[in-house]
This record gives structure tokens, C-alpha cells and sequence, in this order.
């Protein structure tokens, strides 16, 4: 088994505080800001930050879903943390600043691979199947935050 990751990023024409806030909204921004591979989408405990516990599945693939049940911490202030109760998955979301009221976010999702031939093809595609997902969120952030 190796571990598998996948990282993308965007900067965005707004407060990075603004933009972290967003991000951190699971009840009413989280939910508009997913794409079409995400179903079954619940909040199951906070809504906001640090504690929440959220809910969804995701269409990795055309034949994988997989069943999520995220747990947020916030180690810094500038740092979503989601860890999944049913896999090894971990996704990092960082907020920096770049510039004048411009802020950068960075997704980056970490898991424990398969072994073997099964493996490598995994941490060969898998991340760029996961960063078009993400990247996709990220796009749909960047419209959220201009309405």
C-alpha cells in the first residue's frame, strides 16, 4: 500500500477571511458549491468549522462511490481539515493570502492506497480524477463568491 495524493489550487479576487468563511460554511455554502459526483449531502453535526460532521458520496468513478462521513478540525486559522470516518482520506483545505485582497486556496487529499498493480494505477489516475472534482469546486467557489 502507498499513500495516494492529489493537490490543486486557485486564487481568488477576495478577502482570504472572506474566502476561509465560505469554505468553512457546510450548512449553506459547502452544499452549493459541490459538483454533480456528490450526492447524499448532510450536515450531521455543527455546520460551521471546527466539528462539524458532514455526510456525503461521492462518484470517484464511473463503477466507484464512495461513502463519506467527514469530521472538520481547523488546526490553524487558516485550515479546514476533513478526516473521513470510513476510509483513510484526509482533505486539507488552505487559505493564504496573495496579494491584496486576493487569497489562495489549496485542496490537497491524502489516502492510503491499494498494493500491487491495483495500486499504481490508483496513485496514477486516481489524484487526477479527484483534482478535476476539486478543481471543479473550486470554480464553483469562485462564482459564489462574485454573487
Amino acid at each position: 500500500m502507498g499513500k495516494v495524493y492529489a493537490s490543486t489550487d486557485r486564487v481568488y479576487k477576495a478577502a482570504p477571511r472572506r474566502v476561509y468563511e465560505a469554505l468553512a460554511d457546510y450548512a449553506v455554502t459547502r452544499p452549493k458549491l459541490l459538483t454533480a459526483q456528490y450526492s447524499e449531502y448532510e450536515v450531521r453535526a455543527g455546520g460551521t468549522g471546527a466539528g462539524t460532521q458532514v455526510h456525503w458520496k461521492l462518484q470517484a468513478t464511473e463503477k466507484r462511490v464512495r461513502d463519506c462521513l467527514f469530521t472538520v478540525s481547523e488546526p490553524t486559522p487558516e485550515q479546514l481539515v476533513e478526516t473521513d470516518a470510513n476510509s483513510s482520506m484526509v482533505i486539507t483545505w488552505t487559505v493564504v493570502p496573495v496579494g491584496a485582497d486576493q487569497a489562495k486556496v489549496t485542496v490537497e487529499a491524502t489516502w492510503q492506497g491499494a498494493g500491487g498493480i491495483g495500486g499504481f494505477f490508483e496513485r496514477t489516475f486516481a489524484p487526477k480524477g479527484l483534482n478535476r472534482i476539486h478543481d471543479a469546486v473550486l470554480a464553483n467557489l469562485a462564482a459564489e463568491l462574485s454573487a
